[in-house]
């Protein structure tokens, strides 16, 4: 019996222990973008909407979130509804899995949070010969 417990402990710390590594682990960077925009999104906003945007994050898969795909050119998200969604959170957006930051950010933040989030939806140019 006590057998038993002991593994069971080890695998119960070993799921543990893989699931601190995982949550720790730093984010890959993303695209590049307006600063202070893009330090900002990397800190809020990369743990669920992904580095990219896409909102393929290793926390969204976890909870089963499904975050905003804030990188597809077809999904237009205007200023004044990033900056309220942003500052007010989405629960008043019918998306209440998204946090508010107005007690967080400063409006100069959430300008430039703003800024490189618009900015990820921009498909890239290629260069024309």
């Amino acid at each position: 019996m006590t057998r038993g417990l002991a593994w069971g402990g080890a695998a119960a710390l070993g799921l543990a222990g893989a699931i601190a590594a995982v949550a720790l682990a730093p984010s890959p960077p993303g695209p590049p973008g307006p600063e202070p925009g893009r330090a900002l999104y990397r800190s809020h906003c990369a743990t669920c909407h992904g580095a990219d945007g896409r909102g393929g994050s290793w926390r969204a898969r976890l909870l089963f979130l499904r975050p905003g795909d804030l990188a597809d050119p077809g999904a237009t998200l205007e200023e004044p509804y990033l900056t309220e969604i942003i500052r007010r959170g989405g629960a008043d957006f019918g998306k209440p899995g998204m946090p508010s930051f107005g007690f967080t950010l400063s409006e100069a933040d959430i300008r430039g949070l703003v800024a490189y989030v618009r900015a990820l939806s921009v498909p890239p140019r290629t260069p024309t010969p």
